[in-house]
């Protein structure tokens, strides 16, 4: 019997999560399932995603009606019914969790998209919702902005754990791993346990590609140089990227401050691939799978390229292959005057305003239910 391509790739090293959290999955017994048969090891949430579960299902409305008609405010019963939900999916991953020893098992839930440009909003929110949630298996996901380097740095020195989330870039990037290790540095400088604090370093793909294709597909007219170096370029930009972020990682946690924070206890912050989901239907459905596995990662993937890669994954350790082809793709963009660190930061911003309008448009949909 053919095994399955999902539980495969844990013997590469990497943990596979799900993009997605919906109440029904949980109770029904299905994430359960998922966990043995998939080897699902997490599971990751965002504003985005419980704007689909809640505002368009009917599965939450019995539970919306008894709030609404205690007098409960819109943004009260959201919070109910989010950390329900991630409670809730928590106590089904919290036997991996323990079998891990703290390694995987996680859930994550976001603060409020509003605050991503607020430091200190950020970290009394996610003070707030760590509290609140009570499980030692949870990610608060704390938005990797300028503003949310010293929130994340301060959260983790205080032991909460934290997805740093919306990363685009290399430069932001070393800023994060940067944050991360400041923090634990400043946990163990007090004396305080740092063996179960977890964090990841959440790097998006797939939009990566569906912002610079259009760019590059502008070079197909002209010369044949620069329609040739764009054409070689298309579809490659964000495997590029994710690559070459992994080096960053490998050296960073393979360095001499990481191993001094490591025989304290400390874990790596593991670097984790979303938007996993292929934008451009002319691309294969696991591309941005196949790609990037490779030890000590995380991939995070909506139900569809689940059910995609269980049906047809392939799995390989590919992360590392093509490394010195990344770096040149870097140098090429720039000489088509496409500057990365600028796409990163355009991605940045448009990703705080596309978790800012569906937050708005569920609690605009949570005010008609009630």
């Amino acid at each position: 019997m053919k095994t399955n391509p999902l539980k495969k790739l844990g013997t590469f090293g990497q943990s596979i999560w799900l993009d997605y959290i919906r109440r029904d999955l949980i109770e029904s017994g299905e994430l359960q399932q998922m966990i043995v048969t998939d080897g699902l090891r997490g599971m990751t949430s965002n504003p985005a995603i419980f704007e689909q579960a809640i505002g368009e299902s009917h599965g939450y409305d019995q539970a919306i009606g008894v709030m609404a008609h205690e007098g409960q405010p819109v943004p009260a019963i959201y919070e109910t019914l989010s950390q329900e939900d991630v409670r809730s999916a928590a106590d089904v991953f919290l036997p991996l969790y323990e079998k891990t020893d703290g390694r995987d098992g996680f859930v994550s839930l976001e603060v409020n998209p509003h605050l991503a440009r607020d430091t200190e909003g950020t970290v009394l929110e996610a003070r707030r919702l760590w509290a609140a949630l009570d499980r030692p298996n949870v990610l608060i996901k704390v938005p990797g902005t300028a503003e949310g380097l010293p929130a994340i740095r301060r959260l983790l020195s205080e032991g909460v754990n934290v997805n740093v989330t919306l990363l685009f870039g290399l430069a932001r990037y070393r800023q994060v791993a940067e944050a991360y290790l400041a923090g634990i540095e400043a946990r163990t400088a007090r004396g305080l346990a740092v063996n179960h604090v977890a964090s990841v370093a959440s790097f998006f793909v797939s939009r990566i590609d569906a912002h610079v294709d259009p760019l590059l597909e502008s070079f197909f007219g002209q010369g044949a140089k620069a329609a040739d170096t764009a054409r070689g370029l298309h579809g490659q930009v964000a495997v590029a990227s994710a690559r070459l972020a992994y080096q960053e990682f490998k050296e960073t946690f393979g360095g001499p401050r990481f191993k001094a924070l490591a025989r304290a206890g400390a874990r790596p912050q593991r670097l984790l691939w979303a938007s996993t989901g292929t934008k451009n239907p002319a691309y294969s459905d696991v591309k941005y799978v196949e790609a990037l596995i490779g030890a000590e990662t995380v991939n995070t993937a909506p139900l569809e390229t689940l059910a995609a890669y269980r049906d047809h994954g392939d799995p390989k350790p590919r992360l590392e292959l093509g490394v010195r082809e990344a770096r040149r793709a870097m140098v090429q963009l720039n000489e088509l005057g496409i500057r990365i660190d600028d796409v990163a930061q355009q991605l940045e911003d448009a990703g705080v305003e596309k978790f800012n309008l569906p937050f708005d448009q569920l609690m605009a949909a949570l005010a008609q239910k009630s």
